[in-house]
């Protein structure tokens, strides 16, 4: 069976969750973005892991899982479990692929719906990106991967009718590393292309936030109808996990979440940290998946 992965999605939604289709506001106001609920980050995992990853996800963040499904969600001949793993604070597309993963698919961090993929195309362009996997039908709609300076890569998905989600109870956070070389050029593109803005811009953040106290760098968030991004400009020296992390997520009780993750197998690679009101801990999932976990500091 050839489908995309988001064909796949908004089949098993419709049918098994009573999720509705609705029109969603236009280019004109928002740029190409829908909404933040509608990024997912894309976590691939070996199939005897995901299981495990599913079960250490949804139990560490609430939510639920789409029924998995095996289909090909390239262009090209591949074949992979998947299934949307939706939390209050952050959506998950998990991957299992059972065949050779085609080139570019597993180095996308993320998939953004846009409003109108021609339009999107043509906007990422003229905003300085590379479209390194070319649209491609699906059932309802096309999919694309795009690269952003700095090597960002980011999937783009269209559908006929989109898909309705309920939002975030918090917006997760895309986190990015880039090198100063190219940090201007990839943040004036984003929001050229998002339509988005800078909400803060630090050159001297504490070296702490990249495992490294006795440092700083530069640290700026953006927002826009994509969602939440911190851009981390480094010179690449990073201890281990920091910049294999890709999603940061915010939760109500930091404490009460990690025993959660804990107790389902979820290691802590860098313990609780505060810095600028923000308690952050790296942890990695069952399957490798490494994810920043975050709440404010009381």
């Amino acid at each position: 069976m050839k489908i995309s992965l988001h064909w796949a999605i908004a089949a098993l939604l419709l049918a098994g969750s009573g999720i509705s289709l609705s029109q969603e506001p236009s280019e004109a106001s928002t740029g190409p973005a829908i909404a933040p609920q509608y990024d997912t980050t894309h976590v691939y995992v070996s199939p005897s892991n995901v299981g495990a990853f599913t079960m250490s996800f949804l139990g560490t963040f609430g939510g639920t899982s789409t029924k998995q499904v095996v289909a090909t969600v390239t262009p090209t001949s591949s074949s992979t479990t998947i299934q949307l793993l939706q939390t209050p604070v952050g959506t998950v597309s998990l991957f299992g692929f059972t065949t050779p993963i085609p080139a570019h698919f597993g180095d996308e961090r993320s998939g953004y719906l846009v409003t109108d993929m021609n339009s999107a195309i043509a906007a990422a362009r003229q905003a300085g990106a590379d479209i390194v996997v070319a649209p491609f039908r699906d059932p309802i709609g096309l999919d694309a991967i795009i690269q952003w300076p700095g090597g960002v890569n980011m999937q783009l998905y269209w559908h006929f009718t989109p898909p309705s989600y309920q939002p975030f109870r918090h917006v997760p956070e895309n986190r990015i590393y880039v090198s100063g070389d190219r940090a201007d050029r990839f943040v004036s593109s984003f929001i050229a292309f998002s339509n988005g803005r800078v909400v803060s811009d630090v050159a001297e953040a504490p070296g702490i936030e990249i495992g490294r106290p006795d440092a700083t760098y530069r640290r700026i968030r953006i927002e826009s109808n994509f969602g939440k991004m911190q851009v981390l400009v480094t010179d690449g020296h990073l201890p281990h996990p920091f910049g294999r992390e890709n999603t940061g997520y915010e939760v109500d009780d930091l404490e009460a979440t990690l025993a959660k993750a804990q107790s389902l197998g979820v290691s802590v690679l860098v313990p609780a940290f505060v810095s600028e009101g923000r308690k952050s801990v790296i942890v990695q999932f069952p399957g490798g998946y490494i994810a920043e976990i975050h709440s404010t500091a009381h």
